[in-house]
């Protein structure tokens, strides 16, 4: 089958296409499916780069990839929730930049019948980050308040709609088009970072989102209430700041799990929540695909067509 590897780790000139085995069933709840769409995350790009290898060690030539979209091919001697033939969406470490990839069962999920293929595979880190930030750790009720720093990316697209269709007040930081990207999506305040200061401008929310981290997490701190949460998915946020305001901070683990999407499906489902792509690469562009998501600054996902 063909893929995207490499052999070594590096900047965006590492990454080739090559002529790889094809993966098979080797555990009762195995699922192969036969991939239409990958997207690329910044975890991808960090990951070739060498720099996440204390944490989240690869061993090249490593197919990189999280999320994808596509029809079953083959399912283990376990499988119950899905079967051959079947359009799925699924989330796994590695190996998604292929024309077939394995996931375990409790990562696949059904593909709504209103979207594409690439709409799909677009949202699988989204939904279930979202879903992590705002009710596995946040538990956000109707009527609180959220700051989501970043809120134009593809994860903040996701954050604002989950965010309103649960009643949540929702105050995003963007730029430029961003700004009005996210209040088109719902947002009830926009501030564009470049422009304004958003700790003058915000206070006494109940979480912050952090999609950015930097000095944007360490000044978020003093726009949250006492008792309130910061929860960032880009860097462990400062300990200190946070007993000093006295309120929580946590880095996240997002559950891309098939019950971190069950929200998000409902919601595509009753029409709260879209898809936001911003760019689509053929899986042979794999390379520029990943060159732009480095740049930064770009507002949705970036997704490969693979079938």
């Amino acid at each position: 089958m063909k893929a995207i590897r490499y052999t070594a780790f590096g900047g965006p000139e590492v990454i080739e296409l090559a002529e790889v085995g094809k993966p098979g069933i080797t555990d009762p709840y195995d699922v192969l499916v036969r991939v239409k769409a990958t997207a690329v995350n910044p975890l991808d790009v960090k990951v070739r780069s060498g720099m996440m290898q204390r944490v989240y060690p690869v061993a090249p030539p490593f197919i990189p990839g999280l999320e994808a979209s596509g029809v079953v091919e083959a399912v283990g001697d376990a499988v119950t929730l899905v079967k051959v033939g079947d359009a799925v969406m699924a989330s796994t470490m590695s190996g998604t930049y292929a024309e077939y990839a394995v996931f375990k069962e409790h990562a696949v999920s059904p593909k709504p019948e209103g979207i594409s293929f690439n709409e799909a595979a677009s949202l699988v880190v989204t939904m279930g980050t979202a879903w992590s930030i705002l009710v596995k750790v946040g538990e956000m009720k109707a009527g609180q308040r959220l700051l989501i720093q970043g809120a134009a990316g593809a994860v903040g697209g996701s954050l604002v709609q989950m965010a309103k269709a649960l009643g949540v007040y929702v105050i995003g930081t963007a730029s430029g088009e961003g700004v009005t990207a996210i209040k088109s999506l719902g947002a009830d305040e926009a501030i564009d970072y470049k422009t304004q200061d958003f700790t003058t401008l915000v206070s006494d929310v109940d979480l912050v989102a952090d999609l950015v981290g930097g000095e944007a997490q360490a000044r978020s701190f003093a726009c949250l209430k006492k008792g309130g949460k910061l929860v960032s998915i880009t860097m462990p946020p400062s300990q200190e700041l946070a007993q000093q305001h006295g309120v929580s901070a946590s880095f996240l683990s997002s559950d891309l799990s098939r019950k971190g999407l069950e929200l998000g499906l409902q919601l595509i489902a009753q029409g709260k929540l879209k898809p936001i792509i911003a760019k689509t690469f053929k899986l042979e562009q794999a390379m520029r695909a990943q060159e732009l998501v480095s740049a930064g600054g770009v507002n949705g996902k970036v997704v490969l067509e693979v079938g």
